[in-house]
């Protein structure tokens, strides 16, 4: 497929949220959106980190149940002697699984490294468009995307960081990231009861600088470094359009990282 890649200008602004300059993207932003590449690349990061899972090859058998056998006018499933009750087989209560998880189950979805690169790609030209961090439900009426001056990576307090987050017109947004709910199915019970909503996601040049810890505290913000970005911050749960915020640097460091990428 063809597609001819267009130079987008973006403006740089300071704390305070006033314009600065006009600095010209790299190309790579102006990419097609590849919702299915992004979708594939986010399946293969996430299940690279799942933890293969089997059962005990005894799980549902440790009984002494023994099927009375025929012509008593019961069913023919495995009983306890004395009581009666079903045991041992997958359609009794308490009985094994018919097919437990085994550790031999292939759970992690392959897929080639440049499909997952162009898919960063793809999911860093979605932050430039309004339609997709709209969709995702970002409240943000700024121009996109938003790239702040360096003086970013300088803030050491949460409270410092949450005043300039406001100043730059994300005071919606960061209220919309303080919203939990609770978590649909057996999740609760395991020490993961809430869930909470994705906030801005802060891209620096580095990740060593103050404001990675200032971000800590602050409900559904997160911050990453340039190079180590991937398509599980840029899209959460395969679906593109994040609320990024860039530092002027950390642009520089894309375009070394992804500079001689294409879109074919």
């Amino acid at each position: 497929m063809f597609f001819q890649l267009v130079e987008k200008k973006a403006q740089v602004i300071d704390l305070s949220g006033n314009k600065v300059k006009e600095i010209s993207l790299p190309k790579f932003f102006s990419f097609p959106v590849r919702k299915d590449l992004i979708r594939r690349a986010f399946h293969s990061s996430f299940t690279k980190g799942l933890q293969p899972k089997g059962r005990d090859p005894a799980a549902g058998k440790r009984t002494t149940a023994k099927s009375f056998g025929i012509n008593l006018g019961l069913a023919r499933v495995p009983r306890i002697r004395g009581a009666g009750e079903g045991a041992l087989a997958p359609n009794t209560v308490g009985g094994r699984l018919a097919f437990p998880p085994s550790t031999r189950e292939r759970i992690v979805e392959e897929i080639n490294e440049k499909e997952k690169r162009l898919a960063i790609l793809s999911g860093l030209a979605s932050t430039t468009i309004p339609r997709f961090v709209i969709s995702r439900g970002h409240k943000v009426k700024l121009d996109l995307p938003l790239i702040v001056t360096d003086d970013l990576g300088n803030i050491s307090k949460s409270s410092d960081l949450e005043d300039v987050l406001t100043k730059i017109g994300l005071s919606e947004e960061l209220k919309r990231a303080k919203n939990k709910r609770v978590r649909a199915g057996k999740g609760k019970m395991r020490g993961r009861r809430y869930k909470r909503t994705r906030g801005p996601l802060l891209v620096v040049h580095d990740s060593k600088l103050p404001v990675v810890k200032a971000a800590s505290n602050l409900p559904g913000v997160d911050v990453i470094s340039a190079k180590e970005l991937s398509i599980i911050h840029l899209a959460p749960g395969g679906h593109p359009g994040r609320l990024v915020i860039y530092t002027e640097s950390s642009i520089k460091e894309l375009e070394n990282r992804f500079g001689g990428m294409s879109p074919k």
